[in-house]
């Protein structure tokens, strides 16, 4: 008995051994991908959400993850260095990074692109009270430029430089989304700065209880800022967007690029790309912003060139690359 009892204890270890042998490898097999993002006040952070849920759902032994940041600047600098492996950023700082411009003091970061996202606009908002109408007014104005790190404060101050306005000539706390609504709210700031898509949570939610005002800009200041930097566009802020702002506000867009590790294995990128297109629709549903992110976009928009685990798709769906996408 005691013999058979022994038997019996040694088959069912060497079997337990079996089974963590013959699973160790598949789980070994999972790969987790971190998305960086930007703070929960805007657009990349629950767009970045959605792309982690299709990810971990739809790519084989993948599990993605959205991290908060700060935003545009710092993920390129953490994709560079490995510490997230996909970025959320505007066009213009990824070319920044891409070719050691700028904030990024002469070091070339080694990313791709991988996606367009969506458009950002510049969105400067104001309350009614204020009386402030022109973005030239904010010299000896309390303001928030958007947050250290991120491509609102990037993009703030190459608008303020394009239009003469020096950056010692107003005190800018440089708050986040949600901080810089609450700071509207409570008077602590005149001015704040967002660089997002349209019909953001954060200015949403400040003008359901306050009136607010949509800075509009000149046809020559616009000129100007486009002179300036080369990935930006002239476009309206529609009208009915935010509660009390009826009419179009004249403003600067950028789009946005989804970017990666240069280094990242092709099918991988592949495989990532492949499913963010073919499951677009759940990403519309939760935001309309990514009715955008198309393979066509991509090629149209890219600002810097493209990964070669995109350009395997492109291929593969028979959309012309041009020759100044290719890494």
């Amino acid at each position: 008995m005691k013999n058979s009892s022994l038997k019996i204890g040694l088959w069912g270890i060497v079997l337990l051994c079996f089974v963590f042998i013959a699973a160790g490898p598949a789980m070994a097999r999972t790969q987790f991908v971190s998305i960086g993002t930007g703070g929960t006040g805007g657009i990349y952070y629950p767009y970045g959400g959605g792309v982690a849920e299709i990810w971990t759902k739809h790519v084989k032994d993948v599990k993605a993850v959205a991290e908060v940041t700060g935003a545009s600047v710092e993920n390129v600098k953490l994709a560079h260095k490995g510490e997230t492996v996909i970025g959320e950023v505007m066009g213009d700082v990824a070319v920044a990074g891409f070719n050691g411009l700028s904030k990024f003091k002469g070091k070339k970061y080694d990313i791709l692109s991988m996606a367009i996202m969506y458009p950002n606009l510049l969105q400067v908002v104001v309350l009614k009270k204020s009386g402030i109408t022109d973005i030239e007014q904010i010299k000896g104005k309390k303001i928030s430029s958007g947050s250290p790190g991120s491509g609102t404060n990037f993009m703030s101050e190459t608008v303020f430089k394009a239009l003469g306005i020096p950056l010692d000539s107003y005190s800018d706390s440089r708050l986040s989304f949600t901080e810089t609504a609450n700071a509207l709210r409570d008077g602590t700031v005149d001015v704040g700065f967002w660089s997002v898509g349209p019909g953001t949570s954060s200015i949403l939610d400040l003008a359901t209880t306050h009136d607010i005002h949509i800075i509009s800009f000149t046809a020559a200041q616009q000129e100007k800022i486009q002179a300036a930097n080369q990935e930006y566009s002239a476009v309206d802020l529609a009208g009915g967007v935010y509660r009390g702002v009826d009419n179009p506000a004249p403003t600067i867009g950028v789009w946005n690029v989804m970017i990666c590790q240069a280094s990242l294995e092709t099918n991988m990128v592949y495989n990532l790309v492949k499913a963010l297109y073919e499951h677009q629709d759940y990403l519309i549903k939760i935001h309309p912003s990514a009715s955008y992110t198309t393979a066509e976009n991509a090629v149209k928009y890219s600002p810097i060139p493209l990964h070669p685990g995109t350009l395997k798709y492109m291929k593969e769906k028979g959309i012309s690359v041009p020759a100044t996408l290719m890494p």
